[in-house]
């Protein structure tokens, strides 16, 4: 298994360790509640140096990127950030992933921490015969996620950055934490606002050291999974993979058909045609938590489709998770029902985010 940069700091703080992605990683430190509702109304930093980075550059860099991603780059400027995903050559996901326009005709990738491999591998397939410049970083970066609605008045003090002045899914290169030059972004996956650190894993020992410092909590994976639940974000390999198609996931806003895309011709018709299945984001009506892979039946008790991500939402205090249902049970307040063991729980369908931030 792999470590990051931050290992020794996380089994210092007393983390609960798991292995995830193929990396050693802090599951928790204090508990899961405690660290979500931290980061809902105050400041955490969560070590995500397990993602991946990649970057592209030279005069076929955009080219590259049209092929392999579903949004349109073109729309990019220098500063700007996109969420986006790869769609395979059989109507699913490779991974999904933000896409970083640094300058003119250079971009970062950043992927998920899993995929690594098979994602540069897929990028590799296509630039065989485009020519871009194509390098993975991944061993070389480190990436903070510092989140909350406290971040920036916690964190001004550490950047000469204006970080007030930064919109949402912009970034710029700045000195912060004592490091001349990182790249602070303002993205993250919690829907509590806030801003992701790259540095390299040289530097990353001092940034999180004085982030902690102005106050920020650490927080573990299993918070930052509750949290980007309760926003209805896709995570790959639960509720996106190589099987689901990003029309399927509810990810049509980011699949722009005016760019040739790998897929693109069965991906159009399959919009034309309609999907079978939809994600839908449920609550539940009746006490329970859904896991996933927890089935999904109607009334009748006939099985229309499964779970892929569920929780007891700590801000909500009720179950919601993510589904695919047979599309004829996608419609909002659609009453279905998932098997939690040996029992049948009522739930209804609900229109993500689940959490609103007041």
């Amino acid at each position: 298994m792999k470590k990051t940069a931050l290992f020794e700091q996380h089994s210092t703080l007393g983390a609960k360790i798991v292995d995830f992605a193929g990396y050693q990683m802090p599951l928790s430190y204090e508990g899961v509640s405690i660290e979500h509702h931290h980061v809902r109304n105050d400041c955490g930093v969560f070590d995500v140096s397990h993602m991946g980075e990649f970057f592209v550059s030279g005069e076929h860099a955009t080219a590259l990127i049209s092929k392999i991603s579903s949004n349109d780059v073109t729309k990019l400027s220098s500063g700007q950030a996109q969420y986006s995903c790869m769609p395979n050559e059989t109507g699913g996901i490779v991974d999904d992933l933000i896409i970083y326009k640094l300058a003119a005709d250079s971009y970062m990738l950043v992927v998920n921490a899993s995929n690594i491999e098979k994602d540069f591998a897929h990028i590799q397939k296509y630039n065989s015969t485009i020519g871009a410049s194509l390098i993975n970083e991944s061993d070389s970066y480190a990436l903070l996620a510092i989140q909350g609605p406290k971040t920036i008045e916690l964190m001004r003090s550490l950047s000469s950055v204006n970080l007030a002045k930064i919109p949402f899914y912009q970034f710029t290169k700045g000195d912060f934490g004592g490091i001349p030059e990182v790249i602070i972004s303002a993205t993250g996956y919690t829907g509590s606002g806030g801003f992701e650190i790259y540095c390299k894993n040289s530097e990353v020992v001092q940034v999180w050291s004085t982030v902690l410092e102005q106050g920020a909590k650490p927080i573990g994976l299993a918070a930052r999974d509750t949290l980007r639940l309760e926003m209805g974000y896709c995570l790959y390999g639960n509720d996106i993979n190589d099987t689901t198609s990003p029309l399927e996931a509810g990810l049509g806003w980011i699949t722009k058909f005016n760019c040739d895309f790998v897929n693109a011709s069965f991906l159009k018709s399959q919009k034309e045609k309609g999907v079978s299945k939809k994600l839908i984001g449920f609550e539940m009506i009746e006490k329970g938590i859904p896991r996933k892979d927890y089935k999904v039946v109607n009334q009748n008790q006939e099985e229309i489709g499964l779970v892929t991500s569920g929780t007891m939402s700590p801000s909500l205090s009720k179950g919601i998770g993510l589904a695919y249902v047979k599309t004829a049970y996608a419609a909002m307040e659609t009453t279905i029902y998932i098997q939690i063991r040996n029992k049948t729980v009522a739930a209804k369908v609900v229109k993500p985010p689940f959490y609103k931030s007041t």
